[in-house]
């Protein structure tokens, strides 16, 4: 039987509705884009594990005394959730319907959010204890086939992930998103390695102000 983490990062996650995503090529400029997406006002921050050294990041970012609620993404193995939750993640994101990761993440009682596409995965992770699950890739799907899936299925939190911008991201939550995960337009390539980070801080706000807007629309 379904039961619910007992794990207050939940409502965090749920009234924020945004999770920034944080892929880097260095250690030193993940955590660069951290501050930078921080600084524009987002509190929930995802670091992947394709960034090097980026459990380390993770674990560092935990410790910082930063106002931020610090999640693992990218997450495959069950041993990956032991090392992630050891450093301080207080959530694990995978991009697939990843059982043992989702199982394993329960153990821990920290916030499980698989990635899923069809409406079968996406039933199937809430089964087995997906607390959000993250609908990837949300560029390709759309706004529409979010609204469809949350049709026959609104009990189950979906997280559209994949090409979330300032532009669309207010019509994922018109759409029923739970909330929405920005990653490669927010930490973009090209400024993080010209080293522009203000670039970040900027469509961090302009990211922070759409969803905000969409959420008062819909309340």
């Amino acid at each position: 039987m379904r039961t619910k983490t007992s794990n207050k990062v939940v409502d965090v996650l749920l009234r924020e509705k945004l999770i920034a995503v944080i892929r880097a090529s260095t250690a030193e400029q993940a955590a660069r884009a951290v501050e930078a997406v921080a600084e524009g006002g987002i509190t929930c921050i995802e670091i992947t594990m394709t960034v090097p050294g980026g459990i380390s990041v993770l674990g560092e970012l935990a410790r910082s005394g930063m106002n931020l609620h610090i999640g693992a993404g990218t997450v495959l193995t069950p041993r990956e959730v032991d090392e992630c939750v050891k450093a301080g993640a207080q959530f694990i994101v995978s991009p697939c319907c990843c059982l043992d990761v989702i199982a394993q993440a329960r153990r821990h009682n920290v916030v499980s959010i698989p990635g899923a596409m069809s409406p079968t995965e996406i039933l199937t992770a809430w089964e087995m204890g997906a607390d959000m699950v993250k609908v990837f890739p949300a560029s390709v799907l759309g706004p529409s086939y979010l609204k469809a899936v949350r049709g026959p299925l609104p009990q189950i939190p979906l997280v559209p992930t994949g090409g979330i911008t300032a532009d669309n991201a207010g019509k994922f939550i018109h759409a029923g998103a739970a909330m929405v995960c920005a990653g490669g337009w927010l930490v973009n390539k090209e400024a993080v390695a010209e080293g522009h980070y203000e670039i970040l801080t900027e469509r961090a706000r302009q990211l922070l102000n759409a969803v905000r807007k969409a959420r008062l629309e819909v309340s």
